[in-house]
């Protein structure tokens, strides 16, 4: 089994481990522990959450940094690094951000579930080239590079996304805080230090200030991120460093823990009544028919507009739209930032799985059938980073 495909495995396994907790004689113990309370204080100041909120918060807040430190190698010196390469992905996924939405918000229309229109517009990047790389050299690296660049500017969107519409009421004062923490990061930027110390010094009690200014904290991972240097004064990249030593952790530590706390879900009603609902139907049908409509969409259009060459053919490229509606991680996500109500949270998460299960399939299936016979014959491609 092809090692990008590991990382997307541990996270499927920590997910169904979430899954079979919530519905064996332990959910209570599960409960109990998501639900307990922990504090951090300084002086006066104390930021108090339960487990699962520390996951959502200062985990994701990791992951979201590694994200940042991925968008800002591609947007510097890889698949986004030129208006050129950038423009046709980039229409591709705000398209397939887009008819998800919309999908959402009609099926959804006159009920009171409309704010979680964004749960169906994320794509797993560890799942959907995990997922893809099963199929080995079957998928030409073209397609594999253009998934990436797609599921890369669709965290970006996701990142402004959750800042925009996702966040609690601002306090001014706090994001100032935050402001005054971050600044500094950005004078080490710009004289190009590579000093680990330092940023992670800045960086930790800028999570706090932005954790207690109502913005929502992962963001501070993604600042954090974007003022890190590519390269520093020495010729070295703290940046790509950085980046390589986090994603054995990030892969196998910080998103496994996030599914564990934020997977189960207890399905006392069965699954009939949650594929029924208005939200459970909206991300299902977002995931599996907006995400692959609206790449397919912005890929043509986007190709016509700027007379691009598209990276494959109109079925490959369905296949890869189809792989994109892999939403799971920032999917569940978004939910937990868009409903507080319990009662919504199995229809969540079974949406979410309907939706990206079938998108998996579909899509391995187009892509398998669409490249039959590449095995034999292609020419061994280089890791896809």
């Amino acid at each position: 089994m092809p090692p990008e495909s590991w990382p997307g495995l541990a996270l499927l396994g920590a997910a169904l481990v979430a899954m079979w907790l919530a519905n064996s004689p332990l959910a209570a113990v599960q409960a109990d522990w998501l639900h307990s309370v922990g504090s951090i204080s300084f002086r006066d100041l104390e930021i108090s959450m339960t487990l699962a909120s520390w996951v959502e918060n200062l985990l994701m807040a990791i992951f979201f940094f590694y994200v940042g430190l991925e968008l800002k190698r591609e947007l510097l010196s890889g698949a986004l690094s030129s208006p050129a390469k950038a423009l046709l992905p980039f229409i591709a996924a705000a398209s397939g951000v887009l008819f998800p939405a919309l999908i959402f918000l009609f099926l959804t229309r006159d009920t009171a579930f409309q704010h979680g229109w964004a749960i169906p517009t994320a794509t797993d990047i560890a799942f959907a080239i995990g997922a893809v790389s099963l199929l080995g050299r079957r998928v030409p690296m073209e397609l594999k590079i253009f998934l990436l660049a797609i599921a890369v500017v669709d965290d970006l969107i996701a990142v402004l996304v959750i800042a925009l519409f996702y966040s609690d009421q601002l306090h001014l004062g706090w994001l100032l805080v935050a402001m005054a923490f971050y600044v500094p990061m950005l004078i080490l930027m710009r004289q190009r230090r590579n000093w680990h110390a330092a940023y992670l010094l800045l960086a930790m009690p800028m999570w706090g200030a932005m954790q207690l200014s109502g913005v929502n904290p992962t963001i501070a991972g993604v600042l954090a991120a974007f003022a890190i240097p590519l390269y520093g004064e020495d010729g070295r990249s703290l940046l790509m460093d950085l980046e390589q030593r986090m994603r054995p952790y990030v892969e196998y530590a910080v998103l496994p823990l996030f599914a564990l706390a934020a997977a189960g879900a207890a399905l006392q009603g069965g699954l009939l009544p949650a594929l029924q609902h208005p939200v459970g139907l909206g991300i299902i049908f977002g995931l599996f028919i907006g995400k692959p409509v609206g790449i397919v969409v912005g890929t043509l259009l986007g190709s016509m507009l700027l007379r691009a060459r598209r990276p494959g053919s109109l079925p490959a490229i369905t296949g890869i739209g189809f792989v994109a509606g892999v939403g799971f991680t920032m999917s569940l996500f978004i939910s937990r930032l868009a409903y507080d109500d319990a009662s919504i949270e199995a229809v969540t998460k079974i949406g979410i799985y309907a939706g990206s299960l079938l998108s998996a399939v579909i899509g391995l299936g187009i892509l398998f059938i669409t490249n039959a016979g590449r095995h034999t014959s292609a020419p061994a491609e280089r890791k896809l980073d």
